[in-house]
């Protein structure tokens, strides 16, 4: 009876966990179709910031200098690294440390900082002794992250840039969301913003030549190229956080969808051998019985 009690026990335990991982997949569900949709939205803003950037750039005479634009040497760099705050999210967060092991092992004779947006991710590389100049705690956390969240981890970025001058390049690792079950670790250059090598072709005709669009300023385009190029760079942070957060929460509702299943399979396998069990001692004292009366009579 002793093994039969432990499975019971067993079975409940496990019963309480699956009803655990089923509330989280809800709540996960709910929060990834609000972020899917942020994610959706922002997309087309930052396509579009891009392509008026691209155009700026021809516009604007080659030996125009900004701080944010301008090529530096190749000896020191700063990684962004966005991981998630909470765990359960199946590979997520290791597919995330991988990528960024294997940065820092490709650049093995450079000097890297190393900027932490997520706890899982400044847990891992504290424990390593990495060199981690900032850490922001809470915002993956966050279901609904504002932009001005995202334009203090931006300005933070390029501060260190512009008042820095040893400091060569910006590197920022996150998780591109493309569906519920699949996401894309993306390692990007952040800074210095690669200026756009804009062709020059012929006119076209058709449905080709749609493509071309040709934007009018008022104002000297440098002048608003100078001052786009903070704000792409705010927009960048800001779409590399939503897609980090769509991202976790469909690897979590991934995971605890599995988590149920299996949950669901461990109670159906512990339940059939507590009716073997149940059924063994049952006829065992059918068989104690019937060997009882035909003894004593």
């Amino acid at each position: 009876m002793a093994n039969l009690l432990d499975l019971r026990r067993r079975i409940k335990s496990v019963k309480n966990t699956q009803q655990i991982t089923k509330a989280m997949k809800m709540l996960s569900a709910v929060n990834l179709r609000r972020a899917q949709t942020r994610v959706v939205n922002a997309r087309p803003f930052a396509r579009k910031m891009t392509d008026v950037l691209n155009d700026l750039a021809a516009h604007t005479d080659e030996n125009y200098h900004h701080p944010l634009l301008d090529a530096r040497g190749d000896e020191r760099y700063l990684l962004v690294l966005i991981t998630a705050d909470k765990g359960l999210a199946g590979a997520f967060n290791a597919n995330l440390i991988k990528a960024a092991q294997a940065f820092i092992g490709e650049h093995a004779g450079k000097t890297i900082e190393l900027m932490a947006v997520g706890r899982k991710g400044r847990d891992f590389f504290r424990r390593r002794n990495a060199n981690i100049v900032q850490e922001y705690i809470g915002l993956t956390a966050k279901a609904r992250i504002t932009y001005a969240e995202a334009v203090e981890v931006a300005d933070d970025i390029m501060r260190r840039f512009i008042e820095d001058e040893t400091l060569d390049k910006v590197f920022i690792i996150y998780n591109e969301f493309r569906s519920v079950l699949s996401q894309r670790v993306v390692v990007d250059q952040l800074l210095p913003v690669a200026r756009a090598d804009v062709e020059q072709a012929e006119p076209t005709t058709g449905a080709q030549a749609e493509t071309f669009i040709e934007y009018v300023y008022e104002q000297p385009p440098a002048e608003i190229f100078g001052r786009l190029l903070p704000r792409f760079v705010e927009t960048q942070i800001f779409r590399a956080l939503l897609e980090s957060i769509a991202s976790e929460q469909g690897a979590r509702m991934t995971a605890m969808d599995s988590a149920s299943k299996n949950a669901g399979d461990l109670i159906s396998s512990l339940t059939l051998n507590m009716n073997r069990i149940r059924q063994a001692a049952i006829t065992k004292e059918i068989i104690e019985v019937v060997s009882g009366a035909a003894a004593a009579s």
